[in-house]
């Protein structure tokens, strides 16, 4: 196991360095990592006590950075100590320079501006929330995406991650004792997706969902012939209505949402990744 201490910089919330170090980590295997996470470095003086951080911690430095005089100062400081102080955002940026024709905007946290994007996934995640698990069917005529699936088939979590990325999202869980409503089947406007696992699986996500809550683990809800009659029904009723199925037993929410999305794309005959 190697141990490697890594320091994130950044004049705003750090949430774009913190996304890009976790995919790149993700590429290896057997690693040790001690992360050292600064958000809102905006002065020199905050600057020189994180400096001697990484001195007495040595490792990768990451960071954006606006202000040309404190990068400048990190960059030297690093370069002296024998450490590798990379910028993960410059190619994109200075491409984009190029391509556009224009320097780009040395306002921290430009990203996280309060324009109508920002309002949209505000008002997707409250919609999202007010609509899980099958509430509120009079509404679901405005979402943009309505999931449907047997119990533990990982709709909540994949609606939330959907809203975040602004879909106002419904999802429905498929009980064969309790047929949805019948507003289900005639919706226009939002896409209907159903989302489907293995029984195996299933079982198993069931399992240690009753264990958490100190249950009894053996019955109807995890019983084996039970659930694939279950999961049949649902298959059934997707493939009744023309639904498209995304298979979600060894896909992460992000995978699942990710598909989602494209046939979102798709249905709209449009290539964005965002409403």
């Amino acid at each position: 196991m190697m141990r490697l201490h890594l320091h994130l910089l950044s004049d705003s919330t750090g949430e774009t360095l913190e996304n890009i170090a976790k995919a790149a980590l993700a590429q290896y295997d057997d690693v040790e990592t001690i992360r050292h996470f600064w958000p809102m470095v905006r002065t020199e003086a905050h600057l020189e006590r994180i400096l001697q951080e990484i001195s007495q911690n040595p490792g990768l430095v990451l960071f954006t950075l606006v202000n040309s005089e404190i990068r400048r100062t990190l960059e030297t400081r690093c370069r002296a100590l024998g450490l590798p102080a990379i910028a993960p955002m410059d190619g994109v940026t200075h491409a984009l320079s190029g391509l556009l024709g224009q320097a780009a905007k040395a306002r921290p946290g430009r990203q996280h501006v309060l324009d109508a994007a920002y309002f949209a996934r505000v008002e997707a995640i409250h919609f999202t929330i007010a609509h899980d698990d099958g509430i509120g069917a009079e509404d679901w005529e405005e979402a943009d995406i309505v999931l449907a699936g047997v119990s533990r088939s990982s709709k909540t979590p994949t609606s939330i991650y959907l809203a975040n990325r602004g879909f106002k999202t419904a999802n429905i869980p498929i009980v064969v004792e309790s047929p949805p409503p019948p507003i289900l089947y005639s919706l226009k406007n939002p896409l209907v997706v159903g989302l489907t696992t293995s029984a195996d699986r299933l079982i198993q996500v069931r399992r240690n969902r009753l264990l958490s809550l100190n249950q009894v683990t053996e019955t109807a809800y995890v019983d084996q012939e039970a659930v694939a009659r279950e999961v049949a029904f649902a298959r059934r009723m997707f493939a009744d209505n023309g639904w498209p199925v995304i298979d979600v037993t060894r896909r992460s929410i992000e995978e699942t949402a990710a598909a989602i999305i494209a046939l979102v794309n798709e249905r709209c005959g449009e290539t964005r990744a965002e409403p």
